[in-house]
């Protein structure tokens, strides 16, 4: 009688596909509508074969960051703290100010707040890339323009 031990291992398949380069215009949407799609690219969510240990294959390219909308009266009302890990160190800034100072900031808290919160979010946060401007230096890797429905 023979027993086959590899009876209930299952195989997963990993599709040898290159790195796919997406660019998206953050002046079309929301902060909030972008930085969810975003997340679930960056995750591969999107392909058949998702596993959720594994990191996507995508790279994501952001251009306009500093024309990003946002609704309602977040402008004013929205803040964003830091700490410098000090007494007395707790600063906190409003959504406005913070888009004239460094408005890359702002997608980056949003996109990092909806991936996990261990290695692979790290690993999948250094797959984007947030331009201020329309210019960006990735022009040689043909990226695909991506619109958000």
């Amino acid at each position: 009688m023979k027993i086959n031990i590899n009876q209930n291992k299952t195989i997963i398949k990993q599709s040898e596909e290159k790195t796919n380069w997406c660019i998206i215009d953050a002046k079309e949407y929301k902060l909030g509508r972008l930085s969810t799609h975003i997340a679930y690219l960056l995750r591969a969510k999107n392909k058949i074969d998702y596993i959720p240990y594994k990191p996507g294959k995508s790279k994501i390219i952001i251009i306009n960051s500093k024309q990003i909308q946002i609704t309602g009266n977040k402008s004013t009302q929205k803040t964003y703290k830091r700490h410098s890990g000090r007494p007395g160190g707790l600063k906190t800034e409003v959504f406005e100010k913070l888009q004239r100072r460094i408005p890359n900031r702002i997608l980056e808290h949003a996109i990092k707040g909806m991936l996990p919160k261990n290695s692979l979010g790290r690993q999948l946060m250094k797959n984007i890339k947030i331009y201020p401007d329309n210019l960006h230096p990735h022009t040689n890797h043909k990226p695909i323009k991506l619109n958000i429905d």
